[in-house]
């Protein structure tokens, strides 16, 4: 499903650059489910970027879902994203004035490209969706009147909507709290076993990423060895004497 190699990135400010990415490789098989983990500026958010194709200024190989992705046409890209592809993040990204059922369906008029299609289907899919992730009863609400993890299952059934092969989540559980954060991963959870979705997991907290089948440890911009929870507990009580 993804495949890396080599892969660096540099971001040039007042002409100094900051090497963010340093060579890495990584593999992950379809059906996995991996957490990545490292702390603030490490480079997990830019290394998922640039798998979910949003990123194209790099140096190395990237193939996803059998797709070299650098070096395709904005409309090769754009369709890839809608299609492979689906993203949840921190911040819900909902649109206010639009219904429940409006935004999960709105990934189609982008994936559509101007052609026709039939609204009573796409409400029935977006419907299904919902049922998907609990939320049915919601479909007329607007965002406004949802609580947090009621959004953030929102945009889990949005990205679900063109039947993505991948997804990435981006720190999807860092504005809920302890509760809603493991109903919400719990769902994660059940569509990676259920739908055979691949997902990648960017976050910092360690009981998340203990949840996923395997851990990618970023430190400044290198994949290396994850330690386990003793060896890291460890460590972070010597730092604290």
């Amino acid at each position: 499903m993804i495949r890396l190699e080599d892969i660096h990135k540099t971001y040039v400010v007042d002409k100094v650059g900051n090497h963010v990415l340093r060579g890495v490789s990584l593999a992950v098989a379809e059906g996995e489910f991996v957490a990545l983990m490292g702390a603030s500026g490490s480079g997990k958010s830019t290394l998922l970027n640039i798998i979910g194709a949003l990123d194209q200024d790099y140096t190395g190989r990237a193939q996803i879902a059998g797709q070299e992705v650098k070096g395709l046409s904005d409309r090769a890209l754009s369709r890839f994203r809608n299609r492979t592809v689906a993203y949840i993040f921190q911040q819900f990204h909902l649109l206010p004035h639009l219904s429940v059922l409006e935004n999960v369906v709105m990934p189609s008029w982008f994936a559509r490209s101007g052609e026709a299609g039939d609204d009573k289907a796409l409400a029935a899919k977006a419907t299904a969706v919902l049922d998907k992730v609990g939320l049915r009863h919601k479909v007329r609400a607007r965002p406004g009147h949802l609580s947090g993890g009621e959004k953030q299952r929102v945009a889990i059934a949005r990205a679900l909507f063109n039947q993505p092969k991948l997804l990435l989540c981006d720190e999807p559980t860092g504005a809920l709290d302890s509760d809603t954060t493991l109903k919400v991963f719990e769902l994660i959870e059940r569509l990676n076993a259920e739908e055979g979705l691949t997902v990648l997991v960017v976050t910092h907290e360690r009981d998340i990423a203990e949840r996923c089948r395997r851990i990618v440890r970023i430190v400044d911009g290198a994949v290396v060895p994850d330690p386990g929870p003793m060896t890291a507990t460890a460590t972070a009580g010597a730092g604290d004497a």
